[in-house]
């Protein structure tokens, strides 16, 4: 394989096109606001933040809440509109990792106190969650890039709205910065959360979820669900599979009142949720959905392919920081895949379809997704695709990160 790097000359729009096979994506009014506001180029470069605070949030202590402080000049450029998420970034063991957790914070506290918060779930064997757990500690640092997302709305104080949620085990993150930005922005709207975890002692943001009822009484209606115990608080023992949704939701929440709804957790549970919905919702419903793992395993880091024979493959030219990489690959591969040890310095963090953190725009060419459970039918219309997901189809191909 080859690459050649040169300066890149400005990107106009191309006859770019995706295509996502059966993959899920958010329909409803979700736009871009993942970069509203901030250049690209800011989007795409990791800044050290100061770790102020790291607090369990699970009464068994398989979460955490990781607050970082946000100098007066980053502000901007962290600015967020709430159910965005963050990458971070840190060398565990002498292994660089990344991931990308979901914030639980408001934009009124990084405006106000220039703090913001994420979520974290302690998974077995999880590096970067263990570490999190177990070692990070106030005044630690970590390198985090600015949010990103479309899991999200845009409230609106003269707005009287029923929003809605259906969410499990830390799918209540984002919607916890959902929930409390709407009830403080819209006073005359309301938000009803169904909530699934294992026990009460796994559920995470418990208090926190309580204070927010105090805050907004009337306004905050909670549902509980566990599935490996009967409570004394909430629905009675099972898992928010279909028909127990479909139950909770006509019994409990008249669903045909709610505007918006958001799902966020694990896959088969939110595919649930959306099947529910099309059948109960009222017409107009929008319906944002936010995965956290797809189920499948992570990849492993990239390896160069063998290159292909000379004359034959397909270009692909990545644009990124203004400079333009082109390589000749098979074609059989990711996009991102095969840039990787050519541009290190290309964004990303799950490598599965679920972040949108390696999302650049097609602006020559074709390209294939296999899998995509984070853009918009929005970004897919502008030839935004996820690279991580993409092989070439043409045997020309351009993707700029650039573009916002």
């Amino acid at each position: 394989m080859t690459a050649t790097t040169t300066p890149a000359a400005p990107a106009t729009a191309g006859s770019g096109t995706s295509a996502a096979p059966g993959a899920p994506t958010a329909p409803g009014t979700a736009t871009s606001a993942a970069t509203a506001g901030v250049p690209a180029r800011a989007r795409l470069r990791f800044h050290r933040l100061t770790v102020t605070a790291v607090e369990p949030v699970a009464a068994d202590g398989s979460a955490v809440a990781v607050t970082f402080g946000v100098p007066a000049g980053l502000r901007g450029t962290f600015a967020f509109v709430p159910g965005q998420h963050v990458t971070v970034r840190a060398v565990i063991s002498g292994v660089e990792t990344r991931r990308s957790y979901s914030l639980c914070s408001t934009p009124a506290e990084l405006e106000r106190h220039g703090t913001m918060r994420i979520g974290v779930r302690v998974v077995p064997g999880g590096r970067f969650s263990s570490h999190a757990a177990g070692a990070l500690a106030a005044g630690d640092a970590l390198d985090v890039l600015p949010p990103v997302g479309a899991f999200g709305t845009a409230f609106d104080p003269a707005r009287r709205r029923r929003y809605g949620a259906v969410v499990a085990g830390s799918g209540i993150t984002p919607v916890l910065s959902l929930a409390a930005a709407a009830l403080a922005t819209e006073p005359r709207s309301t938000f009803t959360v169904v909530y699934g975890n294992r026990t009460t002692d796994s559920m995470m943001f418990a208090e926190e979820l309580a204070d927010l009822k105090d805050r907004h009484p009337g306004r905050l209606h909670l549902v509980h669900s566990f599935s490996r115990e009967e409570p004394r608080l909430g629905l009675a023992g099972g898992r928010l599979d279909a028909g127990r949704l479909a139950d909770v939701l006509t019994r409990l929440v008249a669903p045909e009142r709610v505007r918006e709804w958001f799902l966020c957790g694990p896959e088969g549970m939110v595919r649930d949720a959306r099947r529910v919905l099309a059948e109960v919702a009222g017409d107009g419903a929008a319906v944002h959905t936010e995965l956290f793992h797809t189920g499948g395993p992570r990849p492993s880091p990239a390896t160069p392919a063998a290159p292909p024979p000379a004359g034959q493959g397909r270009q692909v030219r990545v644009l990124l920081d203004g400079r333009a990489t082109t390589l000749r690959v098979r074609g059989d591969r990711p996009i991102l895949d095969d840039a990787l040890p050519h541009r290190p310095e290309l964004p990303y963090s799950c490598r599965n379809g679920v972040c949108a953190t390696c999302r650049a725009r097609v602006v020559d060419g074709e390209v294939r997704m296999t899998g995509n459970w984070a853009l918009t039918e929005e970004e897919l219309a502008a030839g935004y695709v996820l690279t991580c997901r993409s092989v070439p189809v043409s045997d020309r191909v351009t993707v700029d990160f650039d573009v916002v």
